[in-house]
């Protein structure tokens, strides 16, 4: 038993949630924004400014989102060289074969077949050839076995989410925009939940609105502590910067949490506000105001697929409203009751 864990020392293999829920979604996102979200981007304002070749790089970089995740995980998990280019393969089969819940199966898949490849990484002689057959036969194995039915099942979990959203929109709207915001700001990933559950529609709405609960409310009521760089590094940038603040003091956290479960119901049942853009962009808040571009684009599709008339100006108030001014009036209001009551001391919300 010793000598196989020393084994595993050796090749870098940890068996931790850290490692698997933290790390490796953490790096699930970055895949997924660096291909799915940017050539979803590239692609929308290619066809608004009707360049064609916007439109073509985008789709290219759409494509490529099952092995820009694989490669992502991979290199969280500290892959060698030849683990890490042959999860590329590895990450297309999980995709591809994943249906709409590919990100999810690509995320699982490429943990599996990441660690079998490190497992033989570098113990032979002929390792050019080991490493990249015992990866890639690992992973397009799995993702023939499994990555269907982690798709279907993560599709049918995203369903029943729309669904109970549509069917209790003032309910579920608290609910969805509750627990993604508080997902975002911990050291997991909203964007990867998301994009694998696939929520869209009011349900993705909600989500956008609590995520911007939380970067707008933390950036606004941080102001005095942290200026002008800690607005725009927790606004536009990531609220997960006040986790080492909220670990000494949970109870900041309260003004964000109790912001979004306003604005999610307020989302989902006043403006009815629906992301039917990308689905990562339900995880993104206001980072680099990916979540309104997520909404954005959603409209855009809904007006050409002729499901929406046109963009009228009561969406463009619901979207400001949610995810700008409601944020930060009411997590200011809860953050200054909070101050006077005791609760958050001078330099409790500071970023050091």
């Amino acid at each position: 038993m010793n000598r196989f864990k020393s084994y595993l020392k050796e090749q870098n293999v940890e068996f931790s949630a850290k490692r698997y829920f933290i790390d490796a979604m953490g790096a699930m996102a970055q895949g997924l924004f660096a291909s799915l979200l940017i050539g979803t981007i590239l692609k929308t304002l290619g066809e608004q400014l009707h360049w064609e070749v916007l439109v073509t790089v985008g789709q290219f970089a759409f494509d490529m989102c099952g092995p820009a995740i694989a490669v992502a995980i991979g290199y969280a998990l500290h892959a060698s060289p030849l683990v890490l280019f042959s999860l590329v393969a590895v990450g297309f089969a999980g995709n591809k074969l994943g249906g709409a819940g590919g990100p999810l199966a690509v995320y699982v898949i490429a943990i599996i077949a990441c660690e079998c490849g490190k497992l033989v990484s570098k113990r032979t002689k002929v390792d050019i050839l080991v490493t990249p057959a015992v990866t890639t036969l690992a992973g397009c194995l799995l993702a023939l076995l499994i990555a269907p039915f982690i798709g279907q099942a993560a599709s049918k979990l995203g369903e029943l989410i729309r669904w109970a959203t549509e069917l209790q929109p003032f309910f579920m709207g608290i609910l969805v925009s509750v627990l993604v915001g508080v997902a975002l700001t911990l050291p997991i990933s909203s964007a990867a939940i998301c994009a694998a559950l696939g929520l869209t529609g009011l349900a993705g709405g909600a989500a956008v609105a609590g995520c911007c609960a939380q970067m707008v409310g933390f950036a606004v009521m941080s102001f005095r502590e942290n200026r002008w760089g800690g607005l725009v590094s927790q606004g536009i940038g990531t609220s997960m910067l006040q986790m080492p603040n909220i670990v000494k003091n949970p109870r900041i956290w309260i003004p964000p949490i109790l912001a979004s479960a306003i604005t999610g119901p307020l989302a989902t049942c006043l403006f009815r506000l629906e992301n039917n853009g990308p689905t990562v962009a339900s995880g993104m808040g206001t980072c680099g105001l990916v979540g309104q571009i997520g909404v954005y684009t959603g409209w855009v599709n809904d007006v050409a697929a002729g499901a929406k008339a046109s963009v009228t100006a009561m969406d463009w108030l619901g979207l400001a409203l949610i995810c700008f001014i409601l944020p930060a009036l009411l997590s200011l209001g809860f953050c200054e009751l909070e101050r006077r009551l005791g609760w958050i001391k001078p330099d409790d919300l500071k970023l050091h």
